[in-house]
């Protein structure tokens, strides 16, 4: 007779159709009776897993707390999966899902001395395969799940072997469902025994899993199923009913497949897709999600140099109370937006409350690290700028910063930027205010950063006749001219009558068709999940440029107060230009919403940012930005979880990170675009779609054949307004950009700091505190660890090959050659003290 593992449990979402306060009263009558009926019934195991809940039990009932510990201690309520919550488990960064899994192990040893092997995520929407590597690394050796269903992610058995991008491997379980209505556990029961009969001896499973227990909105066990059970227990013959727990189970599958002889297959991907309209909708909560992980990445960077040259002790408590916002938003119904508005905007101020304790510790870190710098002298503006990253970062800076006196003279301040004496290329800009008086200035000038340490520029003022000519009032015959740009490496073509790319050249070689970067309008349901589709391939329409009226109107510039009342300027024009860079814009309208696109064309380099501004009131409607490249048999590839997915050209939508492009590898090309906080795209016929808006309507649940929305009344509808987006163009030689594109994506997320500011010209300047000498080999943390009085460094090897990397930490006199594997996250601890580095596991023990 073989064992059917009966596991009961109780989904609760926190926070859904439902507000957080509704949350935490369901997880306490779910608990409270949960832990009656283990109490009263023998045999019985309640399972539950989510850091988030117990804590809300320990503070808001601890005499019930206290039961379940002694319930634990009894073996009668097992502590199941143990991470901080149930996340979402594609969007997430590789160092979130190891926060998700330290934060659940740090606090269920702590409270109950326990450290689940079996990590579970029933609910989320489908699973990264990036996950495999960081599972086994901390120590789980199973994983069991729900969702994506056979339809939409096929796998060769629901009993498989999941294998990482580094080749880790770990056991998985795909369950049909995580729960039972109330009264139907037994015919659940009785329904997968029947299943089971009709599978050839061969596909039968040699140890069964079933979930059971009321969910969605907590629930668990119910004296009616307990009983019924009971009853089905004593009467089956083939199958051996016992409650029992995921590592149980699992333990058993090992063993039954070991002795039979049996080999489980194989998968070597990601869990996907289904709701792949999650990639998209709430976009502000995903653009707040992906700064809170860059900000909180950058400031603990900052924070350790600072504190292991003395400067400021580590704020551990505060950082790790930022981490909890962080962890949080990526609920699988918050972080995929297909909670209701109320939870949006909950979910956003919680990501602030988190920034703001972040952004304080950045500024009391930079403050800190100003230490050595010498006072200004006579007539200098310091610009400081830290650069966290352990290699050095080329680019444009910019900062602002205020003169001493106004000047209300006809002659123009002009700044003219210097480091150690030597003159930059630089260009004054429009400052952030508006205030129609030589006071404030922003200041733009390409410079290479000196890696993890304070580089130090300087600002004199040169009084010169008139302010540098705008290039906004250009006459419209000598656009066309301003709209081709080219330095020595790249030449861009942006055409005035469409303000899109029609051109991108980078050695002399084309990388973009006509007519790139295009807004697209895409037809979708009002369905925020997109249960029942996998693309959003059907055009609606595209933005158009706008007369010149129109995006006069727009602009702004007819405004009858506006200092050239009535002005009327082209839909294509170009407001900055100078020796760093050329600012080319274009006003776009489609329907109802207005776009406002910036390309900033650098005077060195190959890099292409480009900025775009929506103002969408389209409703049931899906915004994608189109990169259609030359390389139209090339592969396209996204980054991951600590991984980066091959993907197939084939229009349906696919989840990613930081970066995606096409590589060519017969022509030794590739095209990367870098992001900030988008994760949808497709691919299809050498064209790239990032999505940017998904108007849906809030928590729109396809059920059957009923209508999707009854409505009588105004609905509000997701992302609504104002909506910013950022982008970065590179192309060049395939190997060089897979070498360099995460690295250049991490800088793009963690800008180095930039302040106008004078030191006080005390204490010791500093030697960089770490450095990693391959491109490949990407610093994805230096934190505090919390396991031991340590720091941890978490390196990542991302371009897919076996590389070597020097660690070295020259204001502590150490260093550390480091072998990677193809993809391997490898962990070093440093001791606090500074005295030794070496690997050690991902937790740092």
């Amino acid at each position: 007779m073989k064992d059917l593992h009966l596991i009961c449990n109780a989904h609760i979402d926190p926070v859904w159709l439902w507000d957080m306060e509704e949350g935490i009263s369901a997880a306490i009558s779910t608990f409270r009776m949960a832990a009656v009926f283990c109490e009263e019934y023998d045999g019985l195991v309640f399972n539950h897993n989510e850091v988030v809940v117990y804590k809300w039990i320990e503070e808001m009932e601890p005499e019930l707390f206290a039961r379940i510990q002694e319930l634990v201690r009894k073996g009668k309520w097992h502590i199941m999966g143990g991470w901080y919550l149930q996340p979402d488990c594609n969007m997430p960064g590789g160092e979130s899902f190891i926060r998700q899994m330290e934060a659940g192990r740090e606090y269920f040893r702590e409270k109950f001395g326990k450290q689940p092997t079996t990590a579970i995520n029933f609910d989320p929407f489908g699973h990264s395969r990036g996950l495999v590597q960081l599972m086994a690394k901390a120590g789980f050796d199973s994983y069991l799940f729900c969702r994506p269903g056979q339809g939409d992610c096929p796998l060769p058995a629901d009993d498989f072997i999941w294998v990482g991008f580094d080749g880790s491997e770990i056991m998985a379980h795909r369950a049909d469902t995580y729960g039972t209505l109330m009264g139907e556990a037994g015919k659940k029961v009785e329904e997968w025994m029947d299943a089971q009969k009709r599978k050839p001896e061969e596909k039968q499973p040699l140890a069964g899993c079933m979930l059971w227990g009321v969910g969605n909105h907590g629930g668990g066990p119910s004296r009616v199923d307990l009983e019924e059970l009971k009853a089905l227990k004593e009467r089956t013959g083939e199958w051996n009913l016992i409650h029992s727990t995921p590592e149980a189970y699992f333990a058993q599958r090992r063993e039954a497949a070991k002795a039979a002889g049996r080999e489980e297959p194989r998968v070597e991907r990601d869990l996907n897709s289904w709701a792949v309209g999650c990639y998209t909708s709430q976009i502000r909560v995903k653009q707040k999600h992906r700064e809170a992980e860059g900000t909180l990445s950058a400031v603990e960077k900052m924070l350790s140099q600072a504190a292991l040259r003395g400067l400021l002790p580590y704020p551990e408590k505060e950082l790790k109370e930022a981490q909890e916002a962080l962890l949080f938003s990526e609920f699988h119904d918050i972080l995929p937006g297909s909670s209701i508005q109320s939870v949006e905007e909950a979910s956003l101020q919680m990501l602030d409350h988190g920034l703001e304790i972040l952004n304080y510790w950045k500024r009391r870190a930079f403050f800190a690290l100003l230490s050595g710098e010498k006072k200004a002298e006579e007539g200098e503006y310091p610009i400081l700028i830290y650069n966290p990253h352990p290699y050095p970062v080329e680019g444009i800076f910019s900062c602002d910063f205020q003169l001493a006196n106004q000047n209300w003279s006809e002659s123009y301040s002009l700044p003219v930027i210097s480091r150690d004496g030597q003159i930059l290329e630089s260009q004054v800009e429009k400052e952030a205010c508006n205030m129609n008086l030589d006071w404030r200035k922003r200041v733009s000038f390409h410079a290479v950063l000196e890696p993890s340490c304070m580089n130090r520029f300087s600002a004199r003022i040169t009084m010169v006749d008139k302010k540098p000519g705008n290039p906004a009032y250009l006459e419209e015959e000598h656009i066309k001219e301003a709209c081709c740009y080219s330095n020595d490496r790249i030449r861009v073509r942006i055409n005035p009558e469409t303000g899109l790319l029609d051109s991108y050249e980078v050695d002399g070689e084309e990388y973009l068709r006509e007519g790139s970067g295009a807004l697209v309008v895409m037809k979708t349901d009002c369905d925020p999940w997109g249960m029942n589709r996998h693309s959003y391939r059907e055009e609606l329409g595209r933005f158009r440029l706008m007369g010149k009226e129109e995006g006069s109107r727009y602009s702004g510039t007819s405004n009858e107060r506006h200092g050239s009342a009535g002005c009327l300027i082209p839909s294509v024009r170009i407001v900055e230009d100078g020796p760093v860079k050329r600012v080319v814009e274009a006003v776009m309208e489609y329907g109802h919403s207005q776009a406002c696109i910036r390309y900033i064309l650098p005077a060195r380099g190959t890099k292409l940012r480009v900025e775009i501004r929506v103002n969408w009131a389209e409703k049931g409607a899906f915004l994608k930005w189109e990169i259609p490249a030359v390389l139209k048999e090339a592969i396209p590839f996204a980054e991951t979880a600590y991984g980066v997915m091959e993907h197939r050209s084939d229009g349906e939508e696919k989840v990613f990170h930081r970066w995606c492009g096409f590589f060519d590898k017969n022509k030794k090309r590739a095209l990367t675009v870098i992001n900030q906080g988008n994760y949808g795209v497709d691919f299809m016929e050498g064209a790239m779609r990032i999505s940017l808006l998904h108007s849906a309507v809030y928590s729109a649940h396809p059920i059957g054949d009923r209508p999707l929305l009854v409505q009588d009344r105004f609905l509000p509808y997701i992302d609504q307004g104002e909506r910013s987006f950022a982008f970065e163009i590179n192309g060049g030689d395939s190997e060089e950009r897979r070498e360099f594109v995460t690295r250049e994506a991490v800088v793009f997320q963690e800008k180095p700091m930039a302040v106008p500011a004078f030191p006080s010209g005390e204490g010791e300047k500093g030697k960089p505190v770490i450095l990693v000498d391959n491109p490949a080999v990407v610093l994805g943390a230096f934190r505090k660890g919390t396991a031991n009085d340590c720091y941890l460094l978490r390196l990542y090897e991302s371009s897919g090959k076996k590389q070597t990397a020097l660690v070295s930490l020259p204001a502590l006199g150490l260093e550390l050659p480091v072998a990677m594997g193809a993809c391997e996250v490898k962990t070093l601890r440093l001791a606090a003290d500074g005295s030794r580095l070496e690997e050690c596991g991902i937790f740092g023990e």
